[in-house]
């Protein structure tokens, strides 16, 4: 969000340009990295002795065994890679020390990945706040008669927003790694297909962006619901749905994205045949 600094157009477009490659390069690295770890457990951990694993295990199962730890389940003394459990929590953090390097390695991607939540979840509070405010306050009589109160508004905002989001992540409904490909999949559900449409095609229409945003939300959240209950057994499957639903639920953009193409397009067709329109861009 850091490109809501610059001073120009062109200057906004090279910040978000290079914030795409930079997340791009991240998440296209990660599948890389789960393959160098594997090997490293293939190859300093698996068939070694019990009483010759390196002290960092015993370390991490200490503060937390469901984070790290190694058991012996057929007895024969020798670590098998199917009684090696590594918390997907915690990847991160040991491969320093899977790697032979020193524990103080550890705690720099510690930080350094502290500071990087940090970063992140404070933009995101900020434009969520901002947003929230603006779009409920604008033009009323609050802000018409003291525009300074909005800021007053968004950091209220802000402190809700933070305070649902603490009590969400407390439950630890799924894994890091789940939710943020979900958000991903229900952000490209909800604003892909208005801003492409709305900024490149000038027939687009005020009201047909809200209805492809709200059905790209609604296709999204269903065929995770479906996803989830489906996984779980909760919902008997069978024919094409239970093909279809082998997707995983996070990927659900694959579905809500081209729904609300199709939604905007038909929508702003059928009202410039009724007549004019509000654009969803003012020229």
């Amino acid at each position: 969000t850091r490109f809501y600094t610059t001073s120009s157009v062109a200057e906004t477009r090279n910040s978000v340009a290079w914030s795409l490659f930079f997340i791009a390069l991240l998440y296209l690295s990660t599948p890389a990295l789960a393959v160098l770890v594997k090997y490293e457990v293939m190859t300093t951990l698996v068939g070694l002795p019990f009483d010759k694993l390196p002290p960092w295990i015993a370390q991490w199962s200490w503060l937390d065994s469901s984070l790290v730890s190694v058991t012996d389940m057929n007895a024969d003394g020798v670590v098998q890679f199917g009684e090696i459990r590594l918390g997907p929590d915690v990847i991160m953090l040991t491969t320093p020390e899977l790697g032979g390097l020193p524990y103080a390695i550890s705690g720099l991607v510690a930080a350094g990945g502290l500071a990087a939540a940090l970063s992140t979840a404070d933009s995101l509070l900020l434009t969520i706040s901002n947003a929230l405010v603006h779009d409920s306050l604008a033009g009323t009589r609050v802000l018409a008669k003291d525009p300074s109160s909005q800021v007053v508004f968004s950091k209220f905002a802000l402190l809700a927003t933070a305070m649902l989001a603490a009590a969400v992540a407390a439950f630890k409904p799924a894994e890091i790694l789940a939710l943020v490909t979900a958000a991903f999949s229900l952000a490209a559900s909800i604003f892909f297909a208005p801003l492409v449409l709305g900024i490149f095609w000038r027939r687009t229409s005020g009201p047909a962006v809200v209805a492809g945003m709200v059905t790209g939300a609604v296709v999204s959240l269903a065929f995770m619901v479906a996803g989830y209950a489906h996984a779980r057994g909760w919902v008997p499957t069978a024919g094409w749905l239970r093909q279809l639903l082998v997707i995983q639920p996070v990927s659900a953009g694959v579905f809500g994205v081209p729904a609300a193409v199709v939604v905007i397009l038909a929508m702003s067709w059928w009202a410039r045949s009724r007549g004019p329109v509000t654009p969803a861009v003012s020229p």
